[in-house]
Parts: structure tokens; sequence; C-alpha cells
């Protein structure tokens, strides 16, 4: 006899983004898309991605009170064996130079790089979330091998309460938008006091290189800096820098990095 499918419920949000949320949950919009969601799980759980006890892995690995950053992807990865319930990450143990390995985070690999941080050695980014980079996408779920089939469900209206809430609770954040959907949302975050927010194309095939704020510079040479501005902004505020790479054999601790801005 097959599984069940699994129950969408308001309590698998961890506690404290659910008291953010306030009364999100009374509102018809949650209702709505409870239901349109739970259709979608119940119709084919094993095509549904991440799995849905992964939804909120973003928000279960950063605590609220402990988020300094925050990447906006769009969706979870549409193909099989990538989605973890985090923005651009993927698990350790797919190869950097294999055709699986996504072409945005091969170009985030490019920039931590050039902007002296060392490559990462894999597309696993749970390093970051444990240290406070809260990887959102805005919308937590899809279906496999359709890329967006989950953004009309009602996903918007969850995000946008938790962007809102989140400026509104955390000062002195760091947001890094890339490309146009990530940029929406600037509206929300601009509500927020103290922020600093990154903007440039997306690090995704050759938009990455294609707007007035390239993520990479077309020769190759230089990225947007985001992550040294970035830790260049918490270490002004007294907060501790992020270990964006963490090579084995290299001196690459916070301490090390942090001197990358001084």
């Amino acid at each position: 006899m097959p599984p069940l499918p699994s129950p969408f419920l308001s309590t698998d949000i961890p506690a404290d983004w659910r008291a953010l949320l306030g009364d999100y949950f009374e509102s018809v919009q949650w209702q709505t898309f409870q239901q349109k969601l739970q259709a979608q799980i119940d119709l084919n759980e094993s095509l549904i991605r991440p799995e849905p006890r992964h939804f909120f892995k973003a928000l279960a690995l950063t605590p609220l009170a402990n988020v300094k950053v925050v990447i906006l992807g769009q969706d979870p990865y549409h193909s099989p064996g990538l989605a973890q319930g985090l923005a651009f990450s993927i698990p350790s143990d797919i190869p950097i130079n294999s055709r699986q390995f996504p072409s945005s985070l091969r170009n985030i690999r490019k920039a931590l790089a050039l902007e002296g941080f060392g490559a990462l050695p894999h597309g696993d980014l749970h390093a970051w979330a444990n240290q406070g980079v809260l990887l959102l996408n805005t919308a937590l779920s899809v279906t496999l091998g359709e890329a967006g089939s989950h953004a009309n469900l009602g996903w918007k209206y969850l995000i946008d309460r938790l962007i809102t809430g989140l400026v509104q609770y955390q000062p002195n954040l760091v947001w890094m938008l890339w490309g146009g959907h990530a940029q929406s949302k600037l509206p929300l975050i601009e509500l927020g006091k103290k922020q600093l927010i990154l903007q440039s194309s997306h690090p995704s095939g050759l938009g990455v290189y294609k707007t007035d704020q390239p993520f990479l510079d077309p020769g190759g040479i230089t990225s947007c800096g985001h992550f040294r501005k970035a830790n260049k902004w918490l270490l002004e505020h007294r907060l501790s820098p992020i270990t964006w790479v963490n090579t084995a054999g290299e001196d690459l601790s916070e301490k090390a990095q942090a001197t990358l801005f001084s």
C-alpha cells in the first residue's frame, strides 16, 4: 500500500517565522494556497521538489533572529536530484564539472574566486544557511521538469509577508537581488531601515553578463563584488562576516576572511 500524501500545515513553518507572519494564517490567501498546494501533493507527491518536508528548510536552518544576509532565488531546481529547500544549493556529491551542476551556481563559484575567497569545493550551501544567510526562493515548491509550475499557487503572498515582516524586525540586513524576479521584491525591502540592497543580473547562463549591472564582467576579470560588500557591511555593523568558502587545507576561517574587508 503506497504511503499517504503529506499534509501541508502551517505548523511546518518554524514557530519564530510563524509568529512573524502574524494573522496571515487566518487569511483567505492562506486557506486557498493550502488547498491548492495540498491538491498538487495529493496528485503525485513523488514529483514534487523538494520533498514537502523540506519546503521550509531555509527557515528551519536560519532562525529569524540569526538572519544577516538574504539571497532571493526564484523557484527550486526542477531537475531530478538537485532541490534541497535552499535557494541555489545542491547536494555536495554532484561533481562541479558535470552537466548536472547548475550554471547559476557555477557563476557564483567564479564570483567568489574573483573576490578572493577561493572556489567553492561543491554546491551544497548548508554552511551559509547555518551562518545566517537566508537562502529563500520566492516559490518553495515545483513539479519535476516544469520550471515555475507552482509560482501561481499562492507562494507569493506567503513570501511577501515574510519579507515585509523581516525588514521590519531585523535592521542591517544585506539583500542580494540577482535578476528581475528577485528585484521585483525591492518595494517591500525598501520599507525596512538600514538595509544594504545589492543588485545585479541573475547568475544563470548568458544572462549573467547581459545587464548594466552584470553579475560577472564579460571579460571574466571581475564580479559584482556582492560577497565582499556583504561582509564589509556586516563588519561595519559589528556583525560577524560570512565564511563564504571553507576549503580544507586553506586558511579561510571567519577571521581570515574578515581581513579581506579591513
